[in-house]
């Protein structure tokens, strides 16, 4: 199992995945990149499918100022092993932004479970 594409096309699904998060959601994203990774970092599950790094917007206070940026990573080779076709990866990457994304306004992955979106 598994879908190969290029590294170009995959970040175009991840465009995709962004540009489909409603503007009124957008709006609130502060201080976030979203980075393409081939593997997820050495200590990780190498299944892992994407991961936040950063402060969540409930956990700034007034004492957070200028700061590097959020990050969300989102890694290419697990995403492709688990699919079978480029609609299931397009799909999957969606779920993850989303998931990662999510973790950036403070909603931990019990919550994510629960919604659907782990």
């Amino acid at each position: 199992m598994g879908i190969e594409t290029s590294p170009e096309r995959f970040d175009e699904l991840v465009d995709q995945a962004l540009d489909a998060i409603p503007d009124e959601l957008a709006s609130q994203v502060h201080n976030l990149v979203v980075l393409v990774e081939e593997w997820p970092p050495e200590g990780e599950p190498q299944d892992t499918l994407g991961l936040y790094d950063g402060v969540a917007l409930t956990d700034r206070n007034d004492l957070y100022g200028i700061t590097l940026p959020d990050r969300v990573f989102i890694f290419r080779q697990p995403l492709q092993q688990m699919c079978e076709d480029e609609d299931d990866l397009a799909a999957e990457i969606r779920i993850t932004v989303i998931h990662e994304i999510a973790h950036h306004f403070g909603i931990d992955d019990e919550k994510l479970h629960e919604l659907g979106w782990a």
